[in-house]
């Protein structure tokens, strides 16, 4: 017997003996209490003493992420294994976006050590282990446009794409900060041509009328394929309100009709 397993107790060996038989990723209380033949106080006891050393993770009350091996340190199970793990157990559909998105893609240089995660079950601040997520709950339908990859330990990640990235610049500026940069990401983004179809394509889906306005403008003074741009046309309400082009800067300028726009600029 090793020293990692003389500290943990025959308890706690016994408790990670079942997680590697079973190949358990979460493990719940009130299941250990037949297969290891201890009393409901019994498992609380180690449950929490094993959270507590790090061994394994809470997700939630009565849930907890546990590691495939007895870990050598701390558990750390990875960003996208634990939010994964806490979207399966409330069955909720996700997608990283925001301030982690715009890290991913390369459009801002910002770290930030906090995950922000559309879904459509959680709202509010999460810390899982030492991981912190801002956990935004969405109508089902503004969730989509979505990229996936897998990780090495088998997590699937779910991000924005790039696209979907770029709109939630404008249609959600207030909450990640976005504008004006958005405006500058979205100019690089479309130097490339065949990507304008793209997110043309992903603002009549994801956008509202205010951000159809402002990308429909951009796109449109960058003289951009007007076939192209002239689709978000007929999504436009007839309306005679006016919006500013940033709307975090004072609404002084020339006004813009086409798109019922303020150029605030």
């Amino acid at each position: 017997m090793n020293s990692k397993q003389q500290k943990l107790g025959d308890l706690a060996t016994r408790f990670f003996a079942y997680v590697q038989l079973k190949r358990k990723e979460t493990v719940a209380t009130g299941e250990l209490q037949d297969q290891l033949a201890i009393s409901p106080a019994k498992e609380r006891d180690l449950l929490r003493r094993l959270a507590r050393s790090g061994w394994i993770v809470r997700l939630r009350r009565g849930l907890y992420l546990v590691p495939s091996r007895i870990p050598a340190g701390r558990y750390s199970p990875g960003v996208y294994l634990a939010l994964q793990k806490l979207m399966e157990d409330c069955r909720g559909a996700y997608q990283i976006c925001g301030p982690s998105a715009f890290s991913y893609y390369g459009f801002s240089e910002q770290i930030t050590n906090t995950t922000y995660v559309y879904n459509n079950r959680i709202s509010g601040e999460r810390v899982i282990g030492s991981l912190r997520y801002v956990l935004i709950k969405v109508a089902d339908t503004r969730l989509g446009g979505i990229d996936l990859f897998a990780t090495p330990n088998g997590a699937q990640a779910v991000y924005s794409s790039e696209a979907r990235t770029l709109v939630d610049a404008v249609y959600d500026w207030s909450r990640f900060n976005s504008l004006p940069r958005g405006y500058d990401w979205i100019r690089d983004f479309v130097s490339d041509r065949k990507k304008v179809q793209g997110l043309v394509d992903t603002t009549l889906s994801f956008g509202n009328q205010a951000t159809l306005r402002r990308i429909g403008y951009l796109l449109q003074s960058l003289e951009l394929p007007s076939r192209i741009v002239r689709r978000l046309k007929p999504a436009l309400n007839p309306s005679k309100a006016l919006i500013p082009l940033f709307p975090n800067k004072p609404q002084r300028g020339r006004v813009n009709r086409e798109w019922g726009l303020i150029i605030n600029d």
